[in-house]
């Protein structure tokens, strides 16, 4: 992976334009996949888990022509 990897408390923004704050990236006890645990910085505020391989992937753009990013989640400043 040529990118960083997301740090606590970092704020990366979803192609869909939502910002998420970084909790942290855990480690399922059973396969070790590795996992962002994330809290949306919208709406109800709601904690999500993505795997870490899908956070850090690029977007879809035959799905998602309209997606301005290149990434799924850009960390923001």
């Amino acid at each position: 992976m040529d990118r960083d990897l997301p740090k606590m408390g970092e704020k990366w923004r979803h192609f869909e334009n939502k910002n998420n704050k970084i909790i942290t990236i855990a480690t399922h006890t059973e396969t070790k996949e590795r996992f962002v645990i994330y809290q949306a910085l919208y709406d109800n505020m709601q904690i999500f888990a993505t795997p870490l391989k899908i956070f850090m992937s690029e977007v879809d753009h035959d799905k998602h022509p309209n997606a301005e990013q290149k990434f799924r989640f850009e960390k923001i400043n």
